[in-house]
């Protein structure tokens, strides 16, 4: 993935945060930095702290930096890093704040997931956008372009969800605040190796999550 990050036509900085992953992930990272000096980041987290939190980390880490532009994307190639190019220019060409990588837009697909997952994943955002109006499709979906300004906007600390909740939350929290969203779409392809970290828990913070974030203040 870092390697066909930086084959890109465009320059693209890449920060890996890390909870310890038992995978050596760190390691080997550490080992590339040389490579891509100024380019490769690493931060290290003790402890399994959540999606969201190392979003968030991540999110807060660019804003010392002179990025215009901050996206967040799955790592094992269910995103396809070509597709960068595509939310880029979305955000910098049609004044869009948020570049949504979409699977149930117009033109979006989602490859080798069983028929079960794909249903409650598209229901899923239907439930949510009966809820919460939000007038995204992929509710859920973690492939996201920003304007920094839209992160530096957003009251980082009050993000409750560290789950699949953490998408939609983030998405709701924009729309609030007026930035303009809109979706691109991508082709999902199930990851070929390691497991989904998907589970009843964070299935149930996503529905009951919906809710809150509705009759919250």
């Amino acid at each position: 993935m870092i390697r066909k990050v930086f084959s890109l036509p465009k320059e693209f900085h890449i920060l890996i945060v890390d909870d310890g992953s038992p995978d050596g992930t760190a390691q080997i990272v550490q080992a590339l930095r040389t490579e891509f000096s100024g380019k490769l980041f690493l931060e290290e987290r003790k402890g399994k702290l959540g999606l969201g939190t190392a979003y968030i980390h991540g999110f807060k880490w660019s804003f010392g930096r002179s990025y215009d532009y901050v996206y967040e994307m799955d790592a094992d190639f269910s995103h396809n890093p070509e597709d960068l190019l595509r939310l880029y220019d979305t955000c910098s060409k049609e004044s869009v704040d948020v570049a949504v990588g979409s699977r149930y837009t117009k033109g979006g697909k989602v490859s080798n997931w069983p028929m079960n997952r794909v249903m409650m994943s598209y229901f899923a955002s239907v439930y949510v956008n009966t809820i919460l109006w939000l007038g995204v499709s992929d509710t859920t979906s973690g492939f996201k372009c920003y304007r920094k300004k839209v992160l530096q906007t957003i009251d980082l600390d009050s993000i409750r969800f560290v789950g699949y909740a953490f998408q939609i939350e983030m998405k709701y929290k924009a729309r609030k605040l007026g930035f303009k969203i809109k979706e691109v779409p991508i082709t999902f392809i199930d990851r070929q190796q390691g497991t989904s970290k998907m589970s009843s828990n964070i299935f149930k913070e996503a529905f009951l999550g919906v809710l809150q974030m509705r009759f919250s203040k």
